[in-house]
C-alpha cells in the first residue's frame, strides 16, 4: 500500500508541476494584454508618451511569453490562440487608437480609415501566421510580424517628443505613410529574419557578445533614436534583402555581353 500511495503522490505533484509550467506563459501573456488596454486608456487621457511605452512594455511581455513557452516546453494550441488575441489589442488596436488620436483625428474619414486599415491588416497577418505556423521553418518571417509594426509606431511617438518635434502640417503625413506601408508589409509575402536559428556557441559566440554590447550601449545612450533606428531597420530589412536578392538573379541571368571577333586568316 505504501508504494502505491508514494507513487499516486508523485504523479500529483507532477501534474501540478505540468500545470504550473504552463500557466507561466499565460501569465507573460495577460502582462501583454494589459499593457495593451492600459496603452489604450492612457491614449483617451492624452497620454501619448506613456502609452507609446506602455505598447514597447508590452512587446517585453510577448517576448517573454514566446521564451518562457519553448524553454518550459508548454506550448499549446490554447496559448497560441490567447496569445494572437492579445497581439491584436496589445499591438493592433492600441497602436491604431494611438496613431489616430496623436496624429490622424483632425482628418476625418481618412483618418479612421488608415486606423482601421492597420488593424485589419495586423489581424489578417495573425490568423496567417497561426494557419501556417505548423509548416513554416521558423528561420524566416511571412510579412511584417505585428509586434514590429507596432515597434515603429510606438518608437516613432518616443522619437518625436523627445527629438524630432514634428509640427501639425508635417505630422499626418509621416504619420499616413508609416502606418500604409506597415499595413502592407504584414501582409506582404516578404521574408523577415526570425533570428532563431542564431547559434550562441561556438566561435560566433564572441561575435554576437561584441555586437549585444555594442547595441546596448547605443541604445542606452540615445534611445529614442536608437529605438526607432532599430525598429524602422527591422522593418526595411525585408523589402531591401528581397531587393538585393532581385538584383543579384537579375545579373546572374544577364546574357554576356561579349562578342568573339573572327580570328585572321592564316596565309601561305
Amino acid at each position: 500500500m505504501k508504494p502505491v500511495g508514494l507513487k499516486h503522490s508523485f504523479g500529483k505533484d507532477g501534474k501540478q508541476r505540468k500545470a504550473a509550467m504552463h500557466l507561466i506563459p499565460n501569465l507573460f501573456t495577460t502582462g501583454n494584454l494589459f499593457c495593451g488596454v492600459y496603452a489604450v486608456l492612457l491614449v483617451f487621457n492624452a497620454q501619448y508618451l506613456a502609452a507609446a511605452l506602455a505598447i514597447l512594455v508590452a512587446m517585453v511581455f510577448d517576448v517573454l511569453d514566446g521564451k518562457s513557452a519553448r524553454l518550459t516546453k508548454s506550448t499549446s494550441h490554447f496559448g497560441l490562440e490567447y496569445d494572437s488575441l492579445s497581439d491584436v489589442v496589445s499591438f493592433g488596436v492600441a497602436p491604431a487608437v494611438l496613431i489616430y488620436c496623436w496624429a490622424l483625428s483632425g482628418h476625418g474619414t481618412l483618418g479612421i480609415a488608415v486606423m482601421f486599415a492597420y488593424v485589419a491588416m495586423g489581424a489578417v497577418r495573425l490568423a496567417r501566421f497561426n494557419s501556417t505556423v505548423a509548416s513554416s521553418d521558423g528561420k524566416y518571417f511571412t510579412g511584417l510580424a505585428i509586434p514590429a509594426a507596432a515597434g515603429v509606431i510606438a518608437s516613432l511617438v518616443v522619437f518625436d517628443h523627445y527629438t524630432l518635434r514634428m509640427g501639425l502640417e508635417e505630422k499626418p503625413i509621416v504619420v499616413l505613410v508609416v502606418t500604409l506601408a506597415l499595413s502592407f508589409l504584414m501582409v506582404s509575402t516578404i521574408k523577415y529574419r526570425s533570428f532563431k536559428d542564431l547559434k550562441f556557441r561556438g566561435p560566433q559566440q564572441i561575435t554576437y557578445l561584441v555586437w549585444g554590447i555594442l547595441g546596448v550601449m547605443m541604445v542606452t545612450a540615445w534611445p529614442p533614436v536608437m529605438l526607432f533606428v532599430v525598429f524602422a531597420g527591422y522593418a526595411l530589412l525585408g523589402p531591401v534583402e528581397k531587393l538585393a536578392g532581385v538584383m543579384m538573379r537579375s545579373a546572374g541571368k544577364r546574357p554576356s555581353t561579349k562578342t568573339e571577333l573572327p580570328m585572321p586568316e592564316a596565309k601561305g
